[in-house]
């Protein structure tokens, strides 16, 4: 590290409100951790070993506890993590396009996000429910589909009753509110955004136990070559998350007053990869949740022969049905969740009454379907990228029948991506005091 670096890490920690945020970010890190570690009542220690051995040999349950951190294998009060809470903000936002009411709220300002974050936290309580309830049917009958194909000859839940059934599902939803609680902590008054520092630390906790297995399995010279691609594909996406168009916008000289505004030029930027990593988790969460209910169907008859095929197809990575589901939901996830975060209409009518234009495109309707061309060109590369990213584990699982590959490109673009923003954030508030920061 450079000296710069070494110099401005040691400024971060004088400056006694940075100082306090890293600090108190540390804490809610280690409580989190705390509770990803206990496990709930009435559930077989035992048994939770032999999953967790069973989980790193791939399936969905693996790419699950990525996010996890490892606590779903152990039905743990965190288990869940803060898996439903994105899947919930995802949704809320993709019903804004067509529900109003949701796009109103949105468009009122403080108060309107207000009312959006308390649905956001119902969806999120609901999804909790549904999915502990079906996490504790698929680990009481040896994991169900989420191991790939196969079951496993053990039950976590041995005295397999309503009430311990409905105990579980309460520590676990409890658990997903501490969380959401825990992450809203962290973006009030921590570093960073909440949900991604808890995903991230979930992330990178993994990694250390994870690569050696990688290493027992695969051999010192598949794990060079896969640990030199890693490094590849880090140097890859920190050049895809900065990558950017950035449109010219020019704004007309107007009078008020005595004074004259604008004349001025600036740009819009429009990134690359829009959506981060937000399409892979999407398109995840759709192929999970037809394995969780195929759960609670008949082990005999039509609903045994649904759970066989969802288990042979939905749950093999090296599956080509699996193959071409994921990427095609990465895909159209990606465009999906571009063109409500960077709304062309919005950006047009904002420019316009703000009496500026593109050079070269007119006002009003030729600058919004300029802007949704650019869109369009530019979401294409960035979700190619994603699809590429999510789906190169399964390469190695078809070539090298390697079971778990902890340095793929997801694992790698969440961590990235955090660490950039977080990076920013630390950036701008040395910066206010005249440091020079991380990032030039």
């Amino acid at each position: 590290m450079p000296m710069t670096s070494i110099r401005n890490l040691k400024a971060a920690f004088q400056i006694g409100d940075l100082r306090n945020k890293i600090l108190f970010t540390l804490f809610i890190i280690a409580v989190y951790r705390l509770g990803d570690n206990i496990i709930c009542p009435g559930i077989d220690f035992n048994a939770v070993q032999s999953l967790a051995a069973a989980a790193s040999k791939g399936g969905v349950i693996a790419y699950l506890n990525l996010f996890s951190g490892g606590a779903l294998t152990k039905m743990a009060v965190f288990g869940l993590g803060i898996m439903p809470y994105i899947t919930s903000s995802i949704i809320i936002q993709l019903l804004m396009v067509v529900i109003p009411k949701f796009e109103q709220w949105r468009d009122e300002g403080p108060s309107g996000q207000r009312k959006l974050t308390q649905v956001t936290r119902y969806m999120t309580i609901a999804l909790a429910i549904m999915q502990s309830t079906g996490l504790a049917y698929a680990f009481h009958n040896g994991g169900g589909g989420l191991l790939g194909g196969g079951t496993l000859n053990v039950d976590l839940i041995p005295n397999f009753t309503v009430p311990r059934v409905l105990l579980i599902v309460i520590t676990m939803t409890a658990g997903t509110v501490v969380v959401m609680w825990l992450a809203e902590l962290i973006t009030q008054r921590g570093i960073g955004q909440g949900m991604s520092v808890l995903i991230f630390t979930n992330v990178i906790s993994g990694l250390p136990t994870q690569g050696d297995g990688l290493l027992q399995s695969a051999g010192v010279a598949k794990f060079s070559f896969l640990v030199a691609l890693a490094l590849a594909f880090l140097v890859a996406i920190v050049f895809v998350e900065q990558c950017q168009r950035r449109i010219p916008v020019t704004f007309a000289k107007r009078v008020v007053g005595r004074r004259m505004y604008g004349g001025q030029s600036t740009y819009i930027p429009m990134k690359l990869n829009t959506g981060g990593v937000v399409p892979i988790i999407f398109a995840a969460s759709v192929l999970y949740f037809p394995i969780l209910v195929s759960n609670v169907f008949p082990s005999t008859g039509w609903g045994r022969g649904v759970q066989t095929w969802i288990s042979n197809h939905l749950a093999q990575p090296s599956n080509l049905i699996y193959v071409l589901l994921y990427g095609g939901l990465i895909l159209v996830f990606a465009y999906f969740y571009a063109g409500i975060t960077f709304d062309p209409h919005q950006q047009a009518d904002v420019i316009r009454k703000q009496g500026g234009y593109i050079p070269g495109i007119r006002p009003g309707y030729p600058t919004e379907r300029h802007l949704q061309n650019i869109l369009y060109r530019i979401t294409l590369p960035g979700a190619l990228f994603l699809a590429l990213i999510a789906l190169l584990p399964s390469l190695f699982l078809a070539l090298w029948q390697i079971q778990n590959y902890p340095f793929a490109g997801t694992t790698l673009l969440i961590a990235v991506g955090v660490a950039l923003e977080t990076m920013k954030q630390v950036d701008s508030q040395l910066m206010l005091r005249n440091y020079e920061g991380f990032l030039r």
